[in-house]
């Protein structure tokens, strides 16, 4: 009873809408959150403080051993979009390119990339009152905007499903339309090579050098995999196409996001190698492949992602050396054995 009481309590204080506007799902752990967000807020608060001392005169943010330690312990929410622009080039690009992002959108009409495009619009964060039809102003209007100035800027990708909420993710932190263009093309056309080009090659081909890494570091869910047949791709492709947006929280995929853009995508094979050591003893229950599919939902739930300070200590120690040497070479032979397979 007095649980029930303090789950109750904890639902009238805590919004049911979060601070970038998506609504909590029925089943939200209010209690639980409240005890990590009270703790957080305060690391929060002294991080800010640091962050503000860092980034003071309004200098451009400069790649360092300093900066690379920040932004592992979180930037905050004030200070993300300027150090993410600088960090990932996209700040330079933006100023080399005056005017280049309005001449996109002024561009030639393309019906085939403003039909795909628009298809997506109301399947993008149907629980974010920001992307609602009724909402002022709507988001939907700036998500277009930003998608179809990279259709006609990156032709050989045009849009492809998933880049719809990278997208959101960006106009949700940056609160502009350039820079969120920029930052997606810092992702899709750096950070994440081939990735969502038509033949996905980039994709499938980290998908397997994830395979590689879990046969190396956890065999034993390696060989269960092998067991049932089952590609990596049913049940990691999600992680890797929305770089786990819908997948974890919000405030933890930020927190990935932050050393994505500074380190590039090793991270992610970080954040997977995480998942899935935390939760070896879990996956190996499975006893077929629908019940394996279940603990990959499974393990994206929960505490563990939730208190994302603790997570994001764990992805720097639990998977130990991920040089981007191997990584390199992994890339390498999976790439060449995909092309082969044809």
């Amino acid at each position: 009873m007095e649980s029930a009481g303090r789950a109750q309590a904890a639902r009238d204080r805590v919004p049911r809408i979060d601070p970038y506007g998506f609504e909590r799902p029925e089943d939200f752990d209010y209690a639980a959150y409240e005890e990590f967000f009270s703790t957080y807020l305060a690391i929060l608060t002294r991080r800010a403080i640091k962050w503000s001392r860092l980034l003071k005169g309004g200098a451009g943010v400069q790649k360092s051993m300093t900066l690379k330690r920040y932004i592992r312990k979180g930037v905050p929410l004030e200070h993300r979009a300027r150090v993410w622009m600088g960090v990932s080039g996209a700040q330079a690009q933006m100023d080399q390119n005056p005017g280049y992002y309005l001449h996109l959108l002024q561009g030639e009409k393309d019906d085939s990339l403003e039909e795909a495009i628009r298809t997506d619009m109301n399947r993008t964060f149907p629980d974010n009152v920001r992307f609602r039809k009724g909402s002022d102003p709507c988001l939907q209007r700036t998500l277009y905007n930003v998608l179809l100035a990279y259709g006609h800027h990156n032709r050989g990708v045009g849009y492809c499903q998933g880049m719809n909420f990278l997208a959101g993710y960006l106009i949700l932190v940056t609160r502009s339309e350039e820079e969120s263009f920029w930052l997606l093309d810092a992702l899709v056309g750096r950070i994440l090579p081939d990735y969502y080009s038509p033949s996905m090659l980039g994709l499938k081909t980290d998908q397997e050098v994830l395979g590689e890494l879990v046969r190396t570091k956890l065999p034993a869910v390696a060989a269960l995999m092998d067991s049932h047949g089952l590609l990596w791709t049913l049940v990691v492709s999600r992680w890797f196409i929305c770089l786990f947006v819908d997948v974890l929280p919000v405030e933890t995929v930020l927190r990935i996001w932050d050393c994505l853009f500074n380190e590039g995508s090793k991270i992610i094979f970080r954040v997977a190698l995480t998942l899935i050591k935390q939760h070896q003893a879990l996956i190996l229950e499975a006893t077929s492949i629908p019940d394996i599919c279940e603990k990959f939902k499974e393990i994206t739930r929960g505490s563990f992602v939730t208190e994302c300070h603790t997570f994001m200590q764990k992805i720097f120690s639990e998977p130990g050396s991920l040089s981007r040497a191997s990584i390199t070479r992994l890339r390498e032979r999976c790439r060449a054995q995909l092309l082969a397979q044809g």
